[in-house]
């Protein structure tokens, strides 16, 4: 037989309350005792109450739905991100609408006019084609995660641990020369403290280009270096394994000139055809935190006298080296 649906006025009718103070308790329950919430929430769960989303929806204007904007779904990183995101639905209770963006600012736009449509309560980017200032104007909480923060919270990996542990390793490992692989990286995004700190340590975009770029870079090491022990530190393992492959492919082996380290840990780390030495991003905890974040701003905005964040929140989050064969 099909269940009768519970309605306000029942819920109304069992506690005593009237239909305006349970539409208080579901639209702004902070404007209620805390007494009276439990007493409302007591009900809901003895009637077997099962909330209508729509109808929630249309009277509070509030969808509980956060945008997402990636660059790519190719790169481990980012589809790892997205699922650790995806996850913390159990903990948040917050849905979430996600677009690759491809890193074309106009496509980017695009698809945050289309979020916006949705009423959405926030966003986490992790995109670094459209400027922090920019997602700020939205009005909306916006965290980032590695990319150019200025104007809005964000999460990062400490970039400059992680080039200085990378250095130390390859160093630690005879090698003669250090070489870090990376692109133009402007100051302001946080993958720049991996060149940083790299660097530090040495002196005291299509998938087919970067492959033939590292065949470039093979090329010149070995007419500049060719006897000398050469430690590379790629901007991912996605790239160390293109590296990899390639001297493989090369030499029918890795050749002992030449020691290899990536970034992230990701699963193509330890299933290469060598296990890959890395530095591994805390990939779930970064994802958390920036949920953490966001939930906390989105909730704030919902109460009768939010109290707007002064000044943006940045959490670093450590890196972790991780040794495997490419480094001796």
């Amino acid at each position: 037989m099909k269940t009768k649906k519970v309605t306000f006025a029942d819920i109304a009718k069992y506690t005593g309350f009237s239909k305006t103070t349970i539409s208080r308790y579901f639209n702004d329950p902070d404007s209620l005792t805390l007494e009276n919430q439990q007493k409302i929430a007591d009900a809901l769960e003895a009637l077997d109450y099962k909330e209508n989303k729509v109808g929630r929806i249309l009277a509070s204007g509030r969808t509980e739905f956060v945008g997402i904007i990636i660059p790519n779904l190719y790169m481990h990183y980012y589809s790892e991100m997205l699922n650790q995101i995806l996850a913390t639905y159990e903990t948040y209770g917050y849905k979430f609408l996600v677009f690759a963006g491809n890193e074309k600012a106009d496509v980017e736009r695009k698809y945050i006019e289309e979020l916006m449509a949705y009423n959405i309560e926030g966003m986490i980017v992790l995109s670094p084609t459209i400027p922090s200032e920019e997602l700020a104007s939205y009005n909306v909480p916006v965290v980032g995660i590695e990319r150019e923060d200025r104007y809005i919270s964000s999460v990062n990996t400490d970039n400059y641990m992680g080039g200085v542990q990378a250095a130390s390793l390859l160093r630690k490992s005879d090698c003669d020369i250090l070489i870090h692989v990376n692109g133009n990286i402007p100051d302001t995004a946080p993958a720049s403290g991996r060149i940083k700190g790299f660097v530090d340590v040495c002196e005291g975009n299509t998938f087919e280009k970067n492959r033939n770029k590292i065949e470039e870079i093979v090329a010149l090491l070995e007419k500049k270096y060719p006897d000398k022990k050469k430690g590379i530190f790629m901007p991912n393992d996605t790239h160390a394994n293109v590296l990899l492959n390639y001297l493989f492919q090369k030499y029918g082996k890795l050749p002992e000139t030449y020691q290899i380290i990536g970034f992230d840990n990701s699963p193509i780390s330890r299933e290469a055809v060598i296990p890959t030495s890395t530095v591994g991003q805390q990939i779930s905890l970064i994802a958390n935190e920036a949920m953490k974040i966001l939930s906390d701003q989105m909730e704030e905005r919902k109460k009768r006298r939010p109290a707007p964040l002064k000044e943006p929140v940045h959490k670093i989050i450590p890196p972790i080296l991780i040794r495997r064969e490419t480094t001796a």
